[in-house]
């Protein structure tokens, strides 16, 4: 009786576990995943980081105001699985980014689909590390 109460207890502690790792992949609360949108400007900080690093650069938008974008993308040991290290990226690399739109426009915000580096055509693109979010 004994041993099954633990293994109970057990199962119920992975299973609960399961369902905070799945949680933290919530992309659809931040970010349009239906829609896709292309920006290009100079990137100025890298956060390389785990869970997620992000891209942060400046554009100019169409009414030519500049707008820092906030990019995110994978975590730097998965990203470190396809070649990308703190050293990939410079600052004012000029940069082609695609990927999701932010759910409230006013964040400036992007889930990083793909990248482009303009000045030797570098690129990375999520499919290369699917599931690597």
């Amino acid at each position: 009786m004994k041993g099954l109460l633990v293994a109970l207890l057990a199962a119920g502690a992975c299973a609960s576990g399961a369902t905070q790792a799945f949680a933290h992949h919530s992309f659809a609360a931040t970010y349009m995943e239906d829609r896709s949108i292309t920006i290009e400007g100079e990137l100025v900080q890298v956060i390389f980081r785990d869970p997620h690093s992000f891209v942060l650069m400046t554009v100019k938008e169409r009414d030519g105001s500049m707008v820092r974008y906030s990019i995110e993308w994978g975590g730097f040991a998965r990203l470190g699985l396809q070649g990308v290290t703190r050293e990939t990226l410079k600052l004012g690399d000029r940069l082609v980014i695609s990927g999701n739109p932010g759910r409230n426009p006013s964040d400036h915000r992007v889930r990083m689909l793909s990248l482009r580096r303009l000045s030797d055509g570098f690129q990375w693109d999520k499919g290369l590390g699917e599931g690597f979010d």
